[in-house]
């Protein structure tokens, strides 16, 4: 998701370009003003209460801005992200938002801020007045406001700078130049997304086949579970010799020895787009360690595609493989298939039901030949580039 925070004072255009950004990335829209006034006029329980709290000339607090946020995040799964406008102010608020974006399973892509110098800033809010009509557009107010501005919001700088997601950008021009300005940080922003794919499917899927295809086409590096615990066990590593016994009788590896290894793979690539993962997650208990693992590195899982085909097929593909050398331990007997198709279907389809949830799961038909089941997911990857992006 891209989510942007416009960050600037009072009169630096934010809601002008706002507009623009919201149409040309299709983002939602997310004005903390805006939400508070749509609950006073739809007369809801939250929006009586806000009105309440106005009237009394109190300030609305963290807990019900939130409480807003989230609703307006969570109705706007259609849209590739949002653009706070005036949200973060404070420093509390910028922990905050963290932690609600991070409940949402998502992050703040960058903060951009319109640089206005206050002279510039009090001459285009006093114009404001004139045609607006605004009582409080007046020069004394605005000093106040400019103030309170700049005394509130340096620590919410400071934050983000710190986290590089900090962008000065300057406001003074044309509208079109400024925007142009906004796109360029815009665009090296969403370069530097990685694009995470967790390829799930049951054995025999295809999934090998065509993660390596996928990896090649997308510059993503393909890290495959098993793969890595066939090096392990090959090379006789003490985890190798572990991972052989657990193996051989078709039960899953200890999630501690699973996580070891793919980080040790992700630490060593950086020249890569992002990451395709194979064969784990498998069980919900592995999706939350995929997650916090990614999230340590700033980045999370993009999508997920299941490769669908019958169990009967999946008997078939794997029975065959048996006879080849590219034969598992597992697809040695009957007994072993079955109880792996029945391991997957148990503990994985529990996994692919979160990532539903998260508006992250989409599933390609694994009939038919290679060529054609890698038409059917470049194209599923692309849409979900774009999606991203």
């Amino acid at each position: 998701m891209l989510n942007i925070a416009l960050f600037g004072p009072p009169g630096a255009g934010k809601g002008t370009q706002s507009q623009v950004l919201i149409e040309k990335y299709n983002l939602a829209y997310i004005s903390t003003g805006d939400l508070l006034r749509a609950e006073i006029a739809e007369g809801t329980e939250l929006g009586l209460h806000v009105k309440e709290i106005i009237a009394g000339g109190s300030l609305v607090s963290d807990e019900i801005m939130v409480e807003l946020i989230e609703k307006k995040i969570v109705q706007s799964a259609d849209r590739n992200g949002i653009l706070f406008d005036g949200f973060p102010r404070t420093l509390v608020q910028a922990y905050i938002l963290d932690g609600l974006l991070l409940k949402l399973n998502t992050q703040l892509s960058c903060m951009l801020s319109l640089e206005v110098p206050k002279e510039e800033l009090v001459q285009r809010l006093l114009e404001r007045g004139k045609s607006s009509g605004r009582s409080d557009d007046t020069e004394e107010v605005i000093q106040y406001r400019l103030q309170e501005y700049e005394n509130k919001t340096t620590p919410v700088k400071g934050y983000y700078q710190a986290k590089n997601l900090y962008f000065p950008v300057n406001g003074v021009g044309p509208i079109p130049e400024i925007t142009e300005k906004l796109d360029k940080v815009i665009e090296h922003t969403l370069q530097k997304e990685w694009f995470n794919l967790v390829l799930s499917g049951p054995p025999g899927s295809g999934k090998g086949t065509q993660g390596n295809m996928l990896a090649k086409k997308f510059n993503l590096y393909y890290i495959s579970t098993g793969s890595l615990l066939r090096k392990e066990v090959k090379a006789d590593t003490e985890i190798g010799r572990k991972v052989k016994e657990i193996i051989d009788v078709g039960d899953l590896v200890p999630d501690e020895i699973v996580i070891s290894l793919i980080e040790r793979e992700i630490t060593t690539q950086n020249k890569v787009n992002g990451f395709i993962f194979k064969g784990f997650p498998r069980t919900v208990l592995q999706s939350y360690i995929l997650d916090g693992l990614l999230r340590r590195m700033n980045m999370g899982v993009s999508c997920v595609i299941e490769l669908n085909a019958p169990m009967l097929e999946m008997i078939k593909r794997l029975d065959r493989r048996s006879k080849t050398d590219r034969a598992r331990p597992y697809d040695m007997t009957t007994e072993l298939i079955i109880h792996r198709l029945e391991e997957y279907e148990t503990k994985t389809t529990r996994v692919m039901d979160l990532y539903k949830k998260q508006n992250k799961h989409m599933v390609t038909n694994a009939m038919g030949s290679n060529e054609e089941i890698f038409e059917r997911l470049s194209q599923t990857v692309e849409s979900a580039m774009k999606k991203t992006r």
